[in-house]
């Protein structure tokens, strides 16, 4: 039954459709320069807006030819854990923490504690 709903084709069959009067996009092969010496070639559609930098082969950023150092952004520094911990006490409460707990160490409270737990 399978054989005669497939009649006349046959699987993985070509497309009917052809090439002919089909018209490529316009396009242009845009050069970036990586930092490492290597030239990247990348063809893109004359219509498409055109990155200023592009990932190289080798992990690099390339930078496109012709053209001034890219922009870059202002990076956010990263929050460090004594950022967080400035953002809940202050360093006077830090330091009379600070104090409390040698307290208890140099007593030998504080080691006590460890042991029975």
């Amino acid at each position: 039954m399978s054989e005669r709903s497939m009649r006349g084709t046959r699987l993985g069959a070509s497309s009917l459709e052809s090439d002919e009067g089909v018209q490529p996009a316009a396009r242009q092969v845009i050069r970036y320069l990586c930092p490492a010496g290597h030239q990247v070639a990348v063809p893109m559609s004359v219509e498409a807006e055109v990155p200023q930098v592009w990932e190289c082969r080798c992990g690099e950023v390339a930078v496109r030819e012709n053209s001034g150092s890219p922009t870059q952004k202002p990076v956010k520094p990263a929050r460090t854990h004594w950022d967080m911990l400035l953002e809940r006490r202050t360093t006077a409460e830090l330091e009379e923490l600070l104090q409390e707990r040698l307290g208890l160490l140099r007593s030998g409270a504080l080691t006590q504690h460890r042991r029975s737990a």
